[in-house]
């Protein structure tokens, strides 16, 4: 009886590792193709004057996405999860200064919920299962930073030129992101 029972077991551990590592191959696609919608949704928003150069700041984005090469998948679920949910808090702040077509943004809002979605019962395993990892720390980076430029946006009164330095910011987040999918691999 034990032996049937620890062979089911041992069954439904197999195919849950492979369910898991075929969804990885499924996932890095997905996300990678509405990443590059993302990127030329926000390329598809004017810019603004050269005088907003003025209003440049260094948001420091934290050292370990600069180095992403040490993540694991796991790692790097977690911190693709939380750049994602924390670029859509910011885009769904007061941008009627900047002339930005809603239609956009809410394409962009869109495609960003589909990526959480996506990754969201993967991060819950990945949460359940680890109790530190590298990029919980790094979560941890990733909210100071974030709130560092909400706090740079209501200090602007969402100005346009406010804006026009968070969209840049967010961009680049868009490269970090691209780079860090390329770690979901079986």
């Amino acid at each position: 009886m034990t032996h049937r029972c620890l062979l089911q077991m041992v069954l439904l551990l197999c195919f849950s590792t492979t369910a898991l590592s075929r969804s990885y191959s499924l996932l890095r696609f997905q996300q990678r193709r509405s990443l590059a919608v993302c990127q030329k949704l926000l390329w598809q928003l004017p810019s603004t004057p050269q005088h907003c150069l003025e209003a440049r700041m260094d948001f420091q984005m934290p050292e370990e996405m600069k180095q992403a090469q040490q993540f694991r998948k796991e790692d790097a679920i977690l911190v693709i999860y939380e750049m994602l949910q924390q670029i859509f808090g910011i885009l769904t702040r007061d941008f009627s200064s900047t002339g930005w077509s809603e239609t956009i943004i809410e394409d962009l809002l869109e495609e960003l919920y589909g990526q959480m979605n996506r990754l969201q019962p993967i991060q819950k395993e990945i949460m359940q299962k680890q109790n530190s990892t590298m990029g919980d720390t790094t979560v941890l980076h990733l909210r100071k930073y974030y709130f560092n430029l909400v706090q740079y946006l209501k200090s602007k009164e969402y100005n346009r030129c406010a804006w026009t330095v968070v969209r840049v910011q967010i961009l680049r987040n868009f490269s970090f992101l691209t780079r860090l999918t390329g770690y979901l691999r079986d």
